[in-house]
């Protein structure tokens, strides 16, 4: 489908092959070669479209941002003009760095003004939120430690974003990293052109107080990104968390039953979200340097690390390989609760660390010759995210309990006693799943005896612990 983005437009909607738009008889590709696709999202100011680059040879998807201003009058029309090409170049020089969407091209059609952005496929936080509940403390901390250093990037460009909030950061799908979207030119226009319309540009619920009075500092992103993750933490909405009869924030209120927060983080999101710009953060650099000592998760979180002894020294090693496989996806999709994206990246490193190729099932004799430093640490990572509830561990105890009686053991932890047909129809990517659930073990193979993976496993995590002491 092709769509036409012509303001009022009747009947948008044409087929595929139209380069004309069969309602209003406009134009439907952009510059000759953006086709667009469907509407994203719209707001007072402009509109987004999902498109497609026809001129380039791999037809890549893209972002086609329209400023619409229906009933501006021409002279805010000529200001916001002028501005957008002066903006447009700023914004092509902050699309160099890889967590911001490259501005791909900058140009007016048929009266009205034109982004076109590249696409990020992926979950907005909004999304992630939504499907996988509230965040916990150390997702709050590597949060801070992945955004805070595009927001320096920007403020060193002398960009304000002006609109930080969940629905505006982006985890990209193939890295996991955060991408902060939606730098609009309106919200460039915020304090000239526009602000004698008396709108304010932004969204209310995470806005500082001197924005919504029409002032825009390095220190209300700052204050933004504060009011994101109480809310990220408290899954309610930053208008309840606020407490006007007290005036200040009451945001430890409403932390889900036993989750609780570390005098460290809650003393530096305070300090995120004080009313006043003097006592706040001046810099996202100020906020990095009170995460810099933060190497592991701190005191506030809960884990427990079934690999290491009571007594003597551990081998302590971060994200640690044998054979040089890179851990740190693993890490970040299990620090957002992405269980089934973990799950199956767990096979794909398992199958590295076993110099095979990612999609090969695994026998018992590969598990027999995992690396230890490699299975300590695939284990700790879903240990740590999950509380205890998940890793390999945790089934080697449940299989040692019921003496290696696999239909018991699958019982337990909730699985079937054989492979169904469609490998993720068998499984649970929820927390609540029963302990053990996860990891699965989409990745046993062998013809012969692959039950016995549960055995060789937990004799394996014997062998290396022994050997890790």
């Amino acid at each position: 489908m092709s769509y036409c983005v012509t303001p009022r437009c009747l009947a948008p909607e044409n087929l595929d092959s139209a380069r004309f738009c069969l309602s209003c008889g406009v134009q439907l590709w952009l510059n000759e070669r953006y086709r667009p696709l469907q509407p994203i999202s719209h707001g007072g100011f402009g509109r987004t479209f999902l498109a497609i680059d026809e001129d380039s040879p791999s037809k890549p998807r893209c972002v086609i941002k329209q400023l619409y201003m229906e009933n501006a009058s021409i002279e805010v029309m000529q200001k916001a003009k002028e501005l957008f090409r002066q903006e447009a170049v700023r914004l092509q020089e902050l699309g160099k760095h890889s967590q911001i969407p490259t501005l791909l091209a900058h140009f007016e059609q048929n009266r009205q003004l034109y982004l076109i952005q590249e696409w990020i496929p992926g979950q907005t936080l909004t999304e992630e939120l939504r499907q996988n509940g509230a965040y916990n403390e150390t997702q709050i901390w590597e949060l801070l430690q992945d955004l805070l250093p595009i927001v320096q990037y920007i403020h060193n460009h002398r960009v304000i974003h002006r609109d930080i909030k969940p629905a505006n950061i982006i985890r990209r799908r193939d890295d996991s990293r955060l991408v902060l979207i939606d730098f609009g030119v309106a919200k460039l226009l915020t304090d000239t052109a526009l602000l004698s319309t008396g709108t304010i540009i932004g969204s209310p619920e995470y806005m500082a107080p001197e924005q919504v009075k029409g002032k825009a500092f390095w220190a209300s992103d700052l204050y933004s990104v504060g009011v994101t993750c109480i809310y990220l933490l408290t899954q309610v909405s930053p208008f309840d968390l606020y407490d006007s009869v007290n005036d200040g924030w009451a945001w430890r209120d409403f932390l889900p039953p036993r989750d609780s927060v570390s005098d460290r983080l809650g003393k530096l999101l305070d300090k995120l979200l004080y009313p006043t710009i003097k006592q706040r953060y001046q810099s996202a650099a100020d906020v990095l340097a009170d995460l810099t000592p933060i190497q592991s998760p701190p005191s506030g979180t809960h884990f427990i690390n079934l690999w290491q002894p009571t007594t003597g020294k551990s081998k302590q090693q971060n994200l640690a390989s044998e054979v040089g496989v890179n851990y740190h996806k693993l890490k970040r999709l299990l620090s957002f609760r992405q269980w089934q994206k973990a799950d199956e990246e767990t096979w794909v490193v398992m199958c590295q660390a076993c110099g095979k190729a990612p999609g090969y099932y695994l026998k018992t004799s590969d598990i027999q010759e995992l690396p230890c430093e490699d299975l300590r640490t695939i284990d700790q990572l879903w240990v740590k995210y999950s509380g205890g509830r998940f890793g390999f561990t945790a089934q080697k105890r449940i299989y040692q309990q019921v003496d290696g009686d696999y239909p018991t053991f699958c019982e337990l932890l909730g699985w079937s006693v054989h492979n169904p047909h469609v490998s993720n129809s068998a499984y649970r990517f929820k927390l609540n799943s029963p302990v053990g659930h996860l990891p699965s073990r989409r990745w046993v193979g062998g013809y012969y005896h692959w039950w016995h993976h549960a055995g060789v496993l937990a004799a394996k995590l014997e062998e290396c612990a022994y050997k890790l002491w």
